[in-house]
């Protein structure tokens, strides 16, 4: 999986997935940006309930029918200094429907603990390598 992520000027950028779907992000009116984009913390919440909604459909899917609505919200609790990274995240989950609450804690939990890329992906061990002008430069 690969997207890139160019920059549109000033604190604005624009992630493409190369199927020609689009995310704008900016760093929010607060800190400079023009405010016509997530910011690129608001896209990790969404992407963590869009990865855990997608899950808990195919889990509850049994109950599709009696199925009516879920809605996820995410809170994230950032640390004060840089970086700013979540300390916690609390994820709401609100489901409608005909199902038993046993049913859609297990999805949840599964969601969490099996299949949730994102969430699995917020404990990666991240690399990092600098292309500078065309080419990859070292470390120094």
């Amino acid at each position: 999986m690969k997207v890139s992520t160019k920059w549109e000027g000033n604190l604005a950028f624009t992630m493409n997935n190369g199927k020609g779907k689009e995310l704008k992000m900016d760093a929010g009116e607060a800190a400079g940006g023009n405010g016509n984009g997530v910011s690129p913390m608001e896209a990790v919440l969404g992407g963590l309930a869009g990865c855990m909604g997608i899950d808990m459909y195919m889990i509850l899917k049994p109950y599709q029918e009696k199925l009516e609505n879920i809605e996820i919200e995410t809170d994230g609790e950032r640390n004060e200094e840089p970086p700013k990274y979540f300390k916690k995240v609390l994820v709401t989950v609100h489901v409608d429907g005909d199902v038993p609450a046993s049913r859609v804690w297990r999805a949840v939990k599964l969601s969490d603990e099996k299949y949730c890329s994102v969430a699995n992906s917020l404990k990666a061990e991240l690399s990092y390598k600098v292309v500078l002008n065309g080419e990859e430069v070292e470390q120094n």
